[in-house]
């Protein structure tokens, strides 16, 4: 196979892997009624006049399934934490007692639990049309290598590959989704 081809391929790859792990990422947010970290991923704090991530204002600690504790560094924080959390509306109301702010993940409904699936199957759709974006970037640049004299055999080798890459990880967009489903769907 054709050098130039075989920088297209793994430039898609590569495009294709920050893809999952973009996906990976959102699908994470998604709660599925355990406390976890990185729920509040994506949460700004004003820290003196700047829009700084939660995380790096205060620690983070799931001392149970149910619970999360934010604790902040510098005392003076504890009510902008408090403000940018109920700002970012992730459904908890946090409860601050002077020194920590503590968030407790109320257990999903069914009904809850079926808009979260739907947000799982959103979520992984974005991901299926991001890699087909790329498949569709990766085969136009290999057919504009016809003009550098590349065959158009190796053409269609490239462009078999590439799908064959984008079949690959839209099983693995798939396989996330179903895992995190499933997630949601335990009780």
């Amino acid at each position: 196979m054709n050098d130039l081809i075989k920088k297209q391929l793994t430039d898609a790859q590569a495009m294709m892997d920050k893809a999952i792990a973009h996906c990976e990422v959102e699908l994470t947010k998604i709660r599925a009624g355990k406390a976890s970290a990185g729920m509040l991923d994506g949460i700004m704090v004003d820290y003196y006049g700047s829009a700084t991530p939660l995380s790096q204002v205060a620690a983070i600690n799931t001392p149970d399934a149910r619970t999360l504790i934010v604790q902040p560094w510098e005392k003076s924080m504890l009510i902008p934490i408090e403000r940018a959390i109920m700002e970012a509306n992730i459904g908890i109301n946090p409860q601050n007692d002077g020194s920590i702010i503590r968030l407790v993940v109320p257990p999903l409904t069914e009904e809850r639990r079926k808009e979260l699936v739907k947000k799982v199957k959103e979520e992984a759709e974005r991901g299926r049309i991001t890699v087909r974006n790329i498949r569709k970037d990766a085969n136009e640049k290999i057919k504009k290598l016809k003009a550098e004299s590349v065959s158009d055999d190796e053409i269609k080798t490239g462009e078999a590959e590439v799908q064959k890459i984008t079949d690959a990880y839209i099983v693995k967009v798939d396989k996330h989704a179903e895992l995190k489903e499933k997630d949601v769907m335990t009780v």
